[in-house]
């Protein structure tokens, strides 16, 4: 197949990717920016209006890149965990494994209907943000490369987990127990400088940190954590979970008997 053949196969994937969660909206979009706005409510106005500026800033200001961010992981996990479960459930992932297109094109496809979902949602909430806040922007590359790459990150651990389910509850264990936690401990509504410095040791531990810090920086100009080391492992991550996606692809892991 020609370089043209294959865009058309890729494009083709993530337009069906995209359309699956914009054609229910009200399920997709809406409710993550109905959340936002009552983290802003009750965290910001009742509770942050009593609290002491973080970093120099106030607690609502400080709170805004870490409920965009969380958003943005939420929603590019869950679109590709419920649609490539869904591909597997309904068995249509068979007639696109035995297409004349690489693994590569296939799971970029599913990638980039989450990074979609998560940008788009992300925009959202940030629209809903600016209601609360007077928004700031620091350093738009960091902002912009930062939101994608994780966006990229957590869409392929949607993959990875959609792989291994082997029914609808399966998909929604990880994200209970383990995504939400690591999200909600990444330093969202706290800096970890506030912390003992045991649970700031172990804190380090949390990838989901390294992220919000470094969307952190690029909207405010301050982080926990410097940038060389953000970048480093969000990338490191992103390598290691593509390369392993990849290869269970390939070798048919969860989709062939």
């Amino acid at each position: 197949m020609s370089l043209h053949h294959y865009r058309i196969a890729f494009t083709t994937i993530m337009i069906k990717e995209m359309r699956r969660f914009l054609r229910i909206w009200v399920q997709t979009i809406l409710p993550p920016m109905i959340t936002t706005a009552l983290y802003f409510v009750i965290f910001g106005k009742m509770i942050g209006s009593q609290l002491a500026p973080v970093e120099g800033f106030e607690y609502m200001d400080y709170i805004v890149p870490g409920l965009i961010m969380m958003t943005v992981i939420t929603n590019s996990y869950a679109n590709v965990v419920s649609s490539f479960y869904g591909s597997k459930f309904q068995r249509y992932v068979e007639e696109l494994l035995i297409a004349p297109i690489p693994h590569s094109l296939i799971l970029l496809g599913f990638i980039s209907g989450g990074v979609a979902r998560g940008l788009i949602v992300g925009v959202m909430v940030t629209l809903v943000a600016a209601f609360f806040v007077d928004l700031q922007l620091h350093n738009l590359f960091i902002t912009l490369s930062v939101v994608v790459l994780t966006s990229f990150l957590f869409a392929l651990g949607g993959f990875i987990n959609a792989v291994y389910a082997k029914s609808f509850d399966d998909i929604s264990i990880i994200p209970t127990f383990v995504l939400t936690p690591l999200t909600y401990l990444g330093g969202i509504f706290y800096s970890v400088s506030m912390l003992p410095e045991f649970w700031q040791d172990v804190s380090l531990a949390n990838p989901i940190l390294y992220m919000v810090n470094a969307f952190r920086y690029g909207m405010l100009g301050v982080s926990d954590i410097s940038m060389p080391v953000a970048y480093a492992v969000i990338v490191g991550f992103i390598v290691v979970l593509y390369s392993f996606s990849l290869w269970l692809l390939k070798r048919g892991v969860g989709l062939r008997g």
